[in-house]
């Protein structure tokens, strides 16, 4: 791969003090691949907002105008686990703007990374469970506008289930959502994806890695799609708050390889996005997350522990 990765923390929206949204993790992650020589710093690039007039591609205009002009209510605040100021708008549209970017890339080079993104809880109507817009529907509605994507592939390895991007297309032949999640894990109203996999809690390694083993290279396989959609989400880790699952390091590094490894092997394009990542210690986060870039960038990562956090290896 060639190319930017593209960041969306230049703005960084203000949290109260103990708030559970670990916001610093893309300054963070951003960081630690210039300074564990990942990549250099020239090549992040800060994604600019995408305009509204792409978010109504998915979103409504009345929930854009609450947003927009901090008219949402204290019910869907709180279901957004958010409070609303205009740094989280304008972080939220750069998110977008950073898949979207990415996503281009993809179609060009044959892979994107966005360092956040993968805020599939939001809704066309409303935000929820952190996320604000659903970058990921956004930029395929983009792309399939412009005439650059006709069949998309989301696989969604979160540890949540995609519920937002699971209902915007749920009646949409041209985009197939996968999900791959907690069973009894946040939301738990769960949406109908086309593929879901619910996981029981304390799934390990072998589990999950079974589990993909399963279907993901029989989509690829049947699918042919124009571009795969990857939300890499560290959360499945075992020492996630949120996570209810009980993989390693290793085996999500382990997950991630397989996956690009089977893209590759049909030569579909792939943009990555970080989705969830709430280890207790947010090192861990970011070390997690650096693995996944490595492996996107066709890296091999060495083994990483909890305890000794280490950068991807040269190639």
């Amino acid at each position: 791969m060639t190319g930017p990765l593209f960041a969306s923390d230049a703005v960084t929206p203000p949290l109260p003090p103990g708030h559970r949204f670990p916001m610093a993790k893309y300054r963070r992650l951003r960081e630690h691949l210039v300074a564990a020589g990942v990549v250099p710093a020239e090549a992040i690039v800060q994604a600019e907002p995408v305009p509204w007039a792409t978010l109504a591609l998915v979103h409504t205009p009345a929930y854009l105008e609450r947003v927009r002009t901090g008219a949402l209510t204290p019910q869907e605040e709180r279901r957004l686990g958010l409070p609303w100021s205009p740094q989280l708008v304008e972080r939220s549209r750069r998110s977008v703007g950073a898949t979207l970017a990415a996503s281009r890339q993809a179609l060009r080079m044959g892979a994107g990374i966005a360092l956040a993104g993968g805020t599939h809880h939001a809704y066309p109507d409303r935000g929820e469970g952190f996320c604000v817009f659903n970058d990921v529907a956004v930029a395929l509605r983009a792309l399939q506008a412009d005439g650059m994507v006709r069949r998309a592939l989301v696989l969604d390895l979160d540890v949540h289930q995609g519920n937002g991007t699971a209902a915007i297309f749920a009646t949409d032949p041209t985009v197939f959502t996968f999900s791959i999640h907690g069973a009894k894990n946040f939301p738990f109203r769960k949406e109908r994806s086309d593929l879901d996999v619910p996981l029981p809690d304390g799934a390990d390694d072998d589990m999950v890695l079974a589990a993909l083993e399963t279907y993901v290279p029989d989509l690829l396989a049947e699918l042919r799609p124009d571009l795969v959609v990857v939300l890499a989400g560290s959360d499945p880790f075992w020492d996630d708050r949120f996570g209810r699952l009980a993989m390693t390091a290793a085996g999500l590094a382990e997950r991630d390889r397989r996956v690009y490894a089977w893209c590759r092997a049909v030569g579909v394009p792939v943009v990555t996005t970080m989705a969830g990542g709430y280890a207790r210690r947010l090192e861990d986060t970011v070390a997690l997350h650096t693995a996944t870039v490595c492996l996107a960038l066709g890296r091999e990562p060495p083994l990483y522990s909890p305890e000794a956090a280490s950068p991807c290896a040269s190639s």
